[in-house]
């Protein structure tokens, strides 16, 4: 099946209308959704959302919760929980690089597209193409 990788920036630029690429993230998505997509993203990815929607986006809670139930309740998209066998991994990889200033959840996104053969990631952050990903979100 055809997988995109959504990181916490694609999800905060889908769901806040005053980003500047929300437009772009939308119409991505829509598309994906008549192409019957799949979604994949990590329950790290979404505590890091939780963090962003707190702080510095200041979105309401009740909007949090909306937004986060929806991608929990999304038939088209697949959440991968992290345990300890990718954690390690992505700790590797991590130690591996200290030349790039990734984060855990960055590195565990980039273990989960390498073992699923993800190239796409909806997203902003300049990290997913230093470690050779298609970032479909620039400014």
């Amino acid at each position: 099946m055809d997988e995109v990788f959504v990181d916490t920036a694609g999800w905060a630029v889908l769901f806040i209308s005053t980003e500047p690429q929300h437009a772009q993230a939308s119409e991505l998505f829509r598309r994906w959704k008549r192409q019957r997509r799949r979604l994949v993203t990590t329950n790290y990815v979404l505590a890091e959302l939780v963090s962003l929607f707190i702080s510095p986006l200041r979105v309401p809670r009740p909007a949090q919760f909306r937004y986060v139930d929806a991608i929990k309740t999304a038939p088209y998209v697949e959440i991968v929980h992290v345990d300890p066998s990718l954690d390690a991994a992505a700790w590797a990889l991590l130690k591996s690089r200290p030349d790039r200033d990734w984060s855990l959840v960055d590195a565990t996104s980039f273990i989960v597209m390498q073992k699923r053969g993800i190239i796409e990631a909806l997203t902003t952050d300049h990290h997913f193409e230093q470690a050779g990903f298609m970032r479909l979100l620039k400014p």
